[in-house]
């Protein structure tokens, strides 16, 4: 079980709200079993497709700012637009970061569905889910 800020998740379906009709990424930040902050990134993939690709620079950068917090990237963030907030197969062929948890912001209902996995030997699981504050 994890527990993600509310404030934290306001933040991500904000990204992905702004984001759309692209998709959103960014970097999660805690310690433990808790998510307290959203860093976003840019999504330097090729805006005509349904994915994304984390910035490094911007990558690098969040793990400098959780560092001097005393946080770690415990995981990513990124949108769907158009679908659910499941794991899509390009989701699947490129992930990477075992032991990452993966938040995915879903825009195809209203409100957003916000959901997370964890990704380990190759596969994605859904974690519980706990949204404090």
């Amino acid at each position: 079980m994890t527990n993600l800020n509310s404030r934290v998740v306001a933040d991500m379906v904000r990204h992905a709200r702004e984001a759309a009709p692209g998709e959103c990424c960014g970097m999660l930040l805690g310690r433990n079993d808790e998510i307290v902050e959203a860093v976003r990134a840019r999504n330097i993939a090729d805006s005509t497709t349904t994915r994304f690709v984390i910035d490094p620079k911007d990558h690098i950068e969040a793990r400098r700012h959780g560092r001097a917090r005393g946080l770690d990237v415990i995981g990513f963030y990124h949108s769907h637009p158009r679908s659910a907030a499941v794991p899509s197969e390009i989701d699947r062929a490129e992930a990477a970061y075992p032991g990452a948890l993966h938040v995915i912001v879903g825009l195809a209902v209203d409100p957003p569905e916000v959901r997370m996995f964890g990704f380990a030997n190759g596969n994605f699981h859904e974690c519980r889910l706990v949204t404090v504050g």
